[in-house]
């Protein structure tokens, strides 16, 4: 029997950050602020230049830059800041620490914001953050067109995103503010952290100085003298900066962003024509304009009651190939009602029923087409083993 491939570990780090990294263990300067031009720094410039955006502020993780680009807007006490329902945790955590209040808004089967729901609840925030969960690009046209007539900010939470273009524009760079991770399931891995970007000098001064710039060293950072200077002890730090030794690791895995890419979505497009041929599960399509940079992939279980979806996540792990179902997993930080720190959130039916049936699988760009074919494999034969049972026993 073939055993299906390991779909859990991250892509290693290149050699070309060893050296870096040596330098940087031998001298001890893991602190940002020691010297102009420190890795941090230099990430900040490549990142914002490979993105096209012109400022850029390397942090402790995507929740510290989504906070801190919350605190940036400048937003009163209680402002209500939209998020979609389908999200990770740390998004409503990140509007809560910084004193603001979710509110959540419906999404579709195809794992986007419904945009009626939307539409409908836009005259009752102040800012947007809008998920880009697990990659799925929401249609951005229409929030932005929204957003803007409107004069609400939006901020993109691109953890899951980075390389994804819509409408030939980066993922990121739409809004006003893209925040993005470099945990180690994401495109960039340094373990923890995050970086967020804008065109906004005021914003990213901000940005900068509640971070943890204190006493001026955000003369170390990026110009912008005159910014820093109006918001010099204005600001409350915060003090979530990353240091040197993350920054060395994520510099040397810029250059592996388009190959990273390309392989991911070959991988995810191949293992997608697989699964939609099965009656059990489909995949649902992207919308046009946008151009994905998938490192795992989703789909929705079709015809099968929550005793035959558990049934199949099981019979799935039994083959290797362990199966996320986002509302059933147990107090999986994806699904709304397992945020018990909200209070007054009504239920959300249309995103309940959707992550009732919706499935997530790891597939890291570094498999192979034999190792993808594995994995769809794996997971029809665990679809028709649970449905047969079913229509034998009638259950």
């Amino acid at each position: 029997m073939t055993l299906p491939p390991n779909v859990y570990d991250a892509e290693p780090i290149p050699a070309a950050a060893l050296e870096e990294v040596q330098r940087i263990l031998s001298s001890g300067d893991l602190f940002r602020y020691t010297n102009e031009g420190s890795p941090v720094q230099l990430l900040e410039q490549e990142f914002a230049e490979f993105l096209g955006a012109k400022y850029a502020l390397a942090v402790a993780s995507c929740s510290a830059a989504l906070f801190l680009s919350l605190k940036a807007l400048g937003l009163p006490r209680d402002s209500r800041v939209m998020i979609p329902a389908f999200t990770f945790a740390a998004v409503p955590s990140s509007i809560v620490h910084a004193d603001c209040v979710p509110v959540l808004c419906e999404c579709a089967d195809n794992y986007r914001i419904d945009l009626d729901d939307f539409h409908a609840k836009l005259p009752t925030v102040q800012a947007v953050i809008i998920s880009h969960m697990r990659g799925h690009t929401s249609d951005m046209d229409a929030i932005m067109a929204a957003c803007d007539a409107a004069g609400i900010p939006v901020i993109e939470d691109a953890a899951h995103s980075l390389g994804t273009t819509w409408n030939g524009k980066n993922i990121g760079t739409i809004g006003k503010i893209g925040c993005f991770s470099f945990q180690s399931y994401k495109l960039l891995n340094a373990g923890e952290g995050g970086i967020m970007v804008t065109d906004d000098p005021d914003l990213i001064a901000r940005a900068v100085i509640m971070s943890g710039a204190y006493e001026h060293n955000w003369k170390k950072n990026m110009g912008l003298k005159e910014a820093f200077e109006r918001w010099q002890n204005q600001l409350p730090l915060y003090n979530t900066r990353l240091n040197n030794l993350s920054a060395a690791l994520v510099r040397a895995q810029i250059p592996e962003i388009p190959r990273r890419v390309a392989d991911g979505r070959r991988n995810h497009d191949h293992v997608a024509r697989r699964l939609n041929q099965s009656p059990w599960m489909k995949v649902p399509d992207k919308l046009p304009g946008e151009v994905r940079a998938p490192d795992s992939i989703q789909f929705n279980l079709v015809g099968m009651d929550d005793a035959t979806i558990k049934a199949f996540a099981d019979a799935s792990a039994a083959r290797g190939i362990k199966v996320q179902v986002f509302g059933s997993s147990r107090d999986n930080a994806r699904a709304f009602w397992n945020w018990q720190f909200l209070d007054g959130q009504s239920d959300l039916p249309m995103t309940r029923n959707m992550l009732m049936k919706a499935c997530d699988v790891r597939l890291p760009a570094r498999l192979t087409l034999d190792e993808c074919d594995l994995v769809a494999q794996t997971l029809i034969d665990a679809a028709d083993e649970v449905t047969s049972v079913e229509a034998a026993y009638g259950t």
